[in-house]
């Protein structure tokens, strides 16, 4: 396992190259690939799967990597994983340019639930996909990083909201519209023109092209950094979910290959997972189904296995330690963290959260545990959603971390590494501290 310094300098390699659930994709597969998995397609037949690693993806914005013993055999069971690729944040509207007292201004829906204040007054760039094609020729799909600083959300002077500080509220469609440029036209400038121009820097034919659509976000240019006086804290963008997803394709990688299993990172779960790359989509059931065609075959197999669901969990902050249950208080750089609910809000049971305990102790990593208070709403995670449409028992874990849903998240340094240390135990070889006569893995 990597020491922990080489462990952060990757991570925030990984999270500085994937502003968008696109990009963040398009980094795993490349980690992957680099590693020896080899690229499927959905739209090709597979055939028989020799051993090795694979990589599947859909949308460009969600990812399945297995990695295979021998062709997959009835009832030996998978070890899976899953995380998240999307984080909430300000989505480009179609028709974005707004022209308004000589300043230029895009139009932005709210992707997820965002805390919308941090938004304001930060430096903002612009990172998605564009569809595109050059006169009649086949259309092109692209990533796009514009790197640098483009646009800002500005607040209101405090002389003209002088409650700001204490009943302020955020209204979405009108005080969320970042500022672009300045310009005196009449007209709005043709946003076309500026993605050509973006696109072109890579795709120099793209300076002629039609621009059919894109998926575009905005997102924080300040870098990820450590903090504290001995450098103890994370602070960054989309904390929440990508530690979980670079911990997965880190142990996933990292570890023999004498057990088979699966790694799955969905698009869409911060706006319910109902998509085609959601976790209440098919994508997951349908790469199964074509491991194991064989339906009892297939059902032997999930009942056998165990499903890792690794999505941030809320560790307890200093100035409202209220907020927690006082019985369950998470605490940064002290180990992953098991959520429990019983109304199914995560799927954690007694048994499957004693697993990945389990896993925790074999990697000699701590181990924390969660649970909502019951008079607040409980979030929920890809966790209960994928134990529901595969049948495979499951249990809610992640890194614990303040400030989630901000642009800004925190977290300790550690906790990251401890959940890559536990992951790669739960994918590496059999050890008698980690079985169950109820699951089989």
């Amino acid at each position: 396992m990597m020491p922990i310094d080489n462990y952060l300098d990757d991570l925030f390699s990984f999270i500085d190259r994937s502003p968008t659930p696109f990009h963040t994709v398009a980094a795993g597969v490349a980690l992957l690939r680099d590693r020896g998995f080899h690229r499927l397609r959905e739209s090709d037949t597979w055939g028989e799967l020799g051993p090795g690693g694979y990589v599947v993806t859909r949308n460009d914005s969600s990812l399945i990597a297995f990695s295979l013993t021998r062709r997959p055999q009835a009832g030996m069971a998978l070890r899976m994983a899953g995380a998240h690729t999307d984080s909430p944040g300000l989505k480009v509207k179609p028709n974005p340019i707004q022209m308004r007292n000589g300043c230029g201004q895009l139009g932005v829906e709210v992707y997820g639930g965002a805390l919308l204040a941090p938004w304001f007054d930060r430096n903002l760039s612009l990172a998605g996909r564009i569809s595109w094609r050059v006169d009649d020729g086949p259309l092109q799909c692209s990533l796009i990083d514009c790197r640098r600083p483009l646009a800002t959300i500005p607040s209101l002077a405090i002389h003209f909201d002088r409650e700001a500080n204490d009943k302020r509220s955020i209204n979405k469609q009108t005080d969320l519209v970042p500022l672009w440029m300045l310009s005196e036209a009449s007209s709005p400038p043709d946003f076309h023109d500026f993605l050509r121009r973006e696109l072109s820097a890579c795709h120099p034919e793209a300076a002629a092209a039609t621009i059919l659509g894109f998926d575009l976000f905005l997102y924080d240019t300040q870098p990820l950094c450590r903090l504290g006086v001995n450098g103890e804290l994370i602070t960054g963008s989309r904390l929440d979910n990508l530690v979980s997803c670079h911990a997965l394709i880190g142990a996933l990688t990292d570890t023999d290959h004498l057990r088979d299993r699966l790694v799955v990172l969905n698009d869409h779960e911060e706006v319910g997972s109902v998509s085609a790359t959601g976790a209440q989509g098919p994508f997951l059931r349908t790469v199964l189904e074509r491991l194991f065609p064989e339906p009892v075959d297939r059902r032997r197999v999930l009942a056998g296995s165990l499903f890792v669901s690794a999505d941030n969990a809320h560790a307890v902050h200093p100035n409202f330690p209220g907020k927690h249950d006082q019985d369950h208080l998470p605490l940064l750089n002290h180990g992953p963290v098991i959520k429990v609910n019983a109304n199914q809000r995560y799927a954690t049971d007694g048994l499957t959260g004693a697993l990945f305990r389990q896993c925790c102790t074999v990697a000699q990593v701590p181990c924390q545990q969660f649970v909502m208070r019951n008079d607040l709403a409980c979030g929920s995670t890809i966790g209960p959603l994928t134990a529901a449409e595969i049948g495979v028992p499951t249990v809610d874990v992640g890194v614990p971390q303040l400030a989630m849903h901000s642009i800004r998240e925190t977290m300790g340094h550690l906790d990251g590494w401890y959940l890559l240390r536990a992951m790669a135990a739960f994918f590496s070889a059999e050890d008698d501290r980690i079985r169950c006569p109820e699951i089989n893995f």
